[in-house]
């Protein structure tokens, strides 16, 4: 076991996504995950069927206990939901990991169509927690969200992620599943350039879950010592894995396998 993660996030009751599949992954590449759960949900492969949002002083407080005992090698944020969970976790981490990589997967829409962030809280989230990342995940509506920006290909997707990187962040991963054609192209964007990753798409209802393992499999990549560029690479062919040998559980859009065999880090 090499790499500690904490995890801030909701959770999601089926399993697949959040908190839980964020932990699955972050085991799966030989890492040791801890959480400060954001939100709890009564979710399915269905869909999200309600919301149970935590306080903000408990969500620091859940940081707090974590960081001063067990430490972090990188943390991963993903549902906040509310401006003020934003704020609280972004002043935590200030205070007490500023030094430690962040990744910030901007989670705003759930699989089955369900908003997961409050339109006043996606301010928010570009103004206090961007700035301090090491690496941002979004997706293509999510991108757009935060742009502005009607991405149809892939320059326009070029144009989002440069524009997501002047908010702050280190690093843009702009992930395009949501766009047409045979070919899935992801869009790495750091200092040093753009890079277009590629995989073939997987014609398949078993995607629930996605983005949250790609940040978290991210995160513990960063964590084991990784490169960016690495850390990527690395938890796109783990999630590929995870979608082509998925269990095929529930009625709708269903978990991934997080627990396949994989390379251990290097």
């Amino acid at each position: 076991m090499k790499g500690r993660v904490l995890i801030v996030a909701g959770s999601d009751s089926g399993g697949g996504a959040g908190i839980q599949a964020d932990i699955k992954a972050v085991s799966a590449l030989y890492g040791y995950a801890m959480t400060a759960i954001t939100a709890l949900t009564a979710q399915n492969t269905l869909g999200v069927h309600g919301v149970y949002p935590i306080a903000p002083a408990f969500v620091v407080q859940q940081m707090r206990v974590v960081l001063e005992d067990l430490g972090a090698d990188a943390v991963k944020v993903g549902m906040l939901a509310t401006s003020e969970v934003i704020e609280a976790v972004a002043g935590e981490y200030i205070e007490r990991a500023v030094n430690i990589p962040l990744v910030v997967d901007p989670v705003m829409v759930a699989k089955g169509g369900h908003s997961l962030l409050a339109d006043e809280a996606e301010l928010t989230l570009k103004k206090r927690l961007l700035p301090l990342a090491a690496i941002v995940t979004p997706n293509i509506p999510e991108a757009e969200a935060l742009t502005d920006i009607e991405i149809r290909d892939l320059d326009d997707m070029r144009r989002a992620a440069d524009l997501i990187r002047t908010f702050g962040p280190k690093a843009v991963l702009l992930k395009g599943g949501h766009m047409d054609g045979d070919l899935v192209q992801d869009l790495l964007v750091t200092e040093d350039g753009a890079e277009i990753f590629e995989s073939p798409r997987v014609h398949t209802p078993h995607t629930h879950g996605t983005g949250c393992t790609l940040a978290s499999a991210i995160a513990i990549g960063i964590a084991q010592g990784m490169g960016m560029r690495d850390a990527v690479a690395r938890a796109r062919a783990y999630v590929m894995e995870a979608i082509l040998t998925a269990p095929g559980l529930g009625h709708g859009h269903g978990p991934l396998n997080h627990l396949h065999t994989v390379r251990p880090f290097p």
